[in-house]
């Protein structure tokens, strides 16, 4: 009978491996997107068309369930609002404006703090008890960070010479941070309602900043190649990557599925040397090693705090 059981979570756990992979690849595949995009469409017009295509695919599908929570929605409205003008638009906004002055690259990788900014800010924030090795995960995690900084250079953190784009990733990654930090207090809605309540939000938070780009030296209305691009990040980690990460989450729990995203820079960095020839430096791959090794000891931290004494 035990043996039983096991195949069966062999089972789920293979079968949640796929959508999980997919996941990670999408939201590495988006930091080329940011940097592929500049000068085929504006970084206001790409966060507003984004929301929109998404908006566009789930109004019609959850019209009725959006109906039948209209209540809970308006209640907690000014939360929906916030999350996603943080997570979602102001995220997106820090994450396309980087790629003009930073390498894919370095947008990939630099997502990797992430998750120690999460543990950080749970610990101040949320009361959440942190063991020793979680720190020492979150400070290499970090130096990680220091290492994309400088460019590999110590002598660049004397002189405070610090690329725009990567100062930029990083605010994006602190809002992104903050958001997950807050999903613990999201209202009681099934997850796609709630998705669906967030890209409306998204959308209506964007449409000031599509406003003030309009009237900017800085506007771009997509290009062919510009409207590709915004499909396909409406499409893939806009909407499937989180239909995929939702369904995975049911098969395996958040805890299991979540380390998959720690992924993200590995597929990121290759898309970036792959598809847009970027240059690899010695320092890109110590700070990969150093971040995944980094959310790897905040991991095993986490799960040693989480068992029984």
């Amino acid at each position: 009978m035990t043996e039983f059981f096991r195949r069966i979570g062999r089972s789920l756990y293979d079968r949640a491996v796929i959508p999980l992979m997919l996941t990670a690849a999408l939201w590495g595949a988006n930091g080329v997107v940011s940097r592929a995009a500049v000068g085929e469409v504006s970084p206001m017009t790409m966060v507003t068309l984004r929301w929109l295509v998404v908006c566009a695919l789930l109004a019609p599908l959850l019209h009725g369930q959006i109906v039948r929570y209209e209540g809970e929605l308006r209640r907690r409205w000014r939360y929906i609002g916030l999350m996603a003008l943080c997570g979602y638009t102001g995220f997106n906004v820090l994450f396309y404006l980087a790629g003009y002055w930073t390498s894919a690259v370095n947008i990939t990788l630099l997502q990797g703090s992430i998750p120690p900014m999460v543990l950080a800010g749970a610990a101040l924030f949320k009361g959440l008890r942190v063991t020793p090795m979680q720190i020492v995960g979150m400070a290499v995690s970090f130096a990680g960070v220091g290492l994309i900084g400088t460019r590999g250079d110590l002598s660049n953190l004397a002189a405070m010479d610090f690329n725009r784009g990567d100062l930029m990733l990083l605010a994006a990654c602190a809002l992104y941070a903050g958001y997950t930090i807050a999903l613990r207090d999201r209202p009681h809605l099934p997850p796609m309602v709630f998705f669906a309540g967030m890209a409306i939000a998204a959308f209506a938070a964007s449409l000031p900043l599509f406003a003030v780009e309009i009237f900017s030296a800085s506007y771009r209305w997509p290009t062919a190649k510009g409207f590709a691009l915004v499909l396909f990040v409406g499409l893939g980690p806009s909407l499937v990557s989180q239909l995929f990460f939702m369904r995975a989450v049911e098969l395996i729990g958040p805890g299991r599925a979540g380390i998959f995203t720690n992924l993200t820079p590995l597929f990121g960095a290759f898309f970036a040397i792959v598809l847009l020839g970027e240059p690899f430096h010695l320092y890109h791959a110590a700070a990969l090693a150093l971040g995944l090794g980094g959310i790897g000891l905040a991991e095993t931290g986490k799960r040693r705090a989480e068992e029984p004494v």
